[in-house]
């Protein structure tokens, strides 16, 4: 079950959906995944995912910080608080919205190299798409299956706070969210995580909602529009920090209503259904922007807030054995 919480009648759209969700690349025009070319242990495992799971995606190669002349840092940002790391994860990323906007790419999805997800992702996206369109004007007939109303579409994250609790926005109307019921995709009350009290709502809730800033850039889809907004506010403008934290400051803004910024239109699903995968194997080999001293060794990967992990079910999808849950 399913509804928007706002005063916009669904039943006036008379507009033919565009159910391309389910293609090889999830209804965008482009799937791009970040990574150091190195890591070649997160690109073999992200191509299998994706191939098993039916849908194709373009690596594009990170980038070391050191790399980075003094020149091409942004107005603002002391390199050496923002640490080589975070510089380096910034420009990948950037060079992944260039390119978007070098190509008149439609919309693209974005992800980190060690994301994981449901073995139902496309299910999933059949009813945030549905979510994403209900955030359009009355009448509009949309080119993309999500809508034509977002610049960002935040599908992955750590956490995410709805925009109504920000201090900026007190005593301002609420945002609408779009709500999906009995989401059986959604780990039960103890196994969920995030910045949202899930035991408020009922068990098994999902939202589509405007952004109040979340953390963590796992994945997130950009329109056209999007990535000129991002290119200029996260590097010819500025830059206000992380990649992450800039991009959620851009939502951020975009959510107070603020008419002197670029009023960015950013939607979130929350819980995430793309999230960061803890492989098998070293601890120490889980981040490639965070050091981590642990030297433990972990015997079964995992992964939050995905039931039917397919990273942890790549056997059996090649295998046809019965799927797996976490949780």
């Amino acid at each position: 079950m399913a509804g928007l919480l706002a005063t916009r009648q669904a039943s006036r759209r008379v507009y033919i959906v565009n159910d391309s969700v389910t293609n090889h690349t999830l209804g965008f025009s482009k799937i791009f995944a970040i990574g150091l070319p190195e890591r070649t242990d997160k690109r073999d495992a992200l191509a299998l995912t994706s191939a098993l799971t039916g849908f194709h995606v373009e690596f594009v190669d990170g980038v070391r910080g050191e790399s980075i002349p003094d020149q091409a840092v942004p107005f603002r940002v002391d390199r050496k608080a923002l640490l080589e790391t975070n510089l380096g994860s910034w420009r990948g990323h950037m060079n992944v919205i260039r390119r978007i906007v070098e190509e008149n790419i439609e919309s693209a999805l974005i992800l980190e190299d060690d994301m994981d997800w449901d073995v139902r992702l496309k299910t999933q996206l059949k009813q945030i798409a549905k979510g994403a369109r209900h955030f359009m004007s009355p009448g509009k007939a949309p080119s993309s299956p999500y809508g034509d109303s977002w610049d960002v579409l935040w599908l992955g994250h750590c956490g995410e706070i709805f925009p109504e609790v920000l201090p900026e926005n007190e005593g301002k109307p609420k945002h609408p969210k779009y709500t999906i019921l009995n989401d059986q995709t959604v780990p039960p009350f103890g196994k969920v995580t995030g910045l949202v009290d899930f035991a408020q709502y009922p068990e098994f809730t999902r939202w589509v909602h405007v952004s109040g800033g979340p953390i963590c850039s796992f994945a997130y889809a950009v329109s056209q529009a999007g990535a000129r907004k991002v290119l200029f506010d996260l590097s010819i403008d500025h830059l206000g920090g992380p990649f992450d934290n800039a991009l959620a400051g851009l939502c951020r803004d975009g959510a107070s209503g603020n008419l002197d910024g670029l009023q960015a239109k950013c939607l979130t699903v929350t819980p995430p259904v793309f999230f960061h995968h803890r492989a098998k194997g070293p601890i120490t080999s889980d981040s490639d922007i965070q050091a981590i001293t642990n030297t433990d060794m972990r015997e079964k990967g995992t992964t939050e807030n995905i039931r039917w992990s397919a990273r942890n079910n790549l056997k059996n999808m090649m295998l046809g054995l019965e799927i797996e849950s976490q949780f």
